[in-house]
């Protein structure tokens, strides 16, 4: 699978941990940055993964910052993107059964690597589900507001 990865100053350090878990198990990383541990602001990362999994260049995308709030305020905004902040494997079971979540946003700041790696593999293996769900998804995406 081809993944969108990106985070700001604050998710950079797990970031590069998760960069090769994510290559040595088989899924081509595409890292949109940041590039360092110098100060950045998070929307522009958030911007650049959810505009890359919008435009089908990632299968899914993920972020991380300090809470993984921001991101995925950001992340959201983008047409076509439902990001979900995931604090455990069973929510990121559930946002990509339920919700199809296209962009996973984790919170970087007291995240242990091993942990990270736990909810990105519930995430990454669990597919989107028919019938109701597929509705109501239908309903979040196609909804305009005035």
């Amino acid at each position: 699978m081809r993944i969108a990865l990106g985070s700001d100053h604050r998710g950079f350090g797990l970031k590069e941990k998760l960069k090769s878990w994510l290559a040595s198990r088989g899924h081509r990383v595409l890292d949109l940055g940041t590039d360092s541990t110098g100060s950045s602001d998070y929307p522009d990362f958030a911007f650049r993964v959810a505009e890359a999994v919008a435009a089908r260049r990632a299968q899914r995308g993920i972020l991380l910052c300090g809470t993984g709030i921001g991101m995925s305020i950001a992340a959201n905004k983008v047409r076509g993107v439902r990001a979900a902040l995931c604090l455990d494997p069973r929510m990121a079971r559930m946002s990509r059964r339920h919700n199809h979540a296209n962009v996973l946003c984790l919170a970087a700041d007291g995240l242990s690597p091993d942990r990270a790696k736990r909810i990105m593999d519930a995430w990454l293996g669990s597919e989107a589900e028919a019938g109701r769900h597929r509705r109501r998804v239908r309903k979040i995406d196609s909804y305009r507001s005035a």
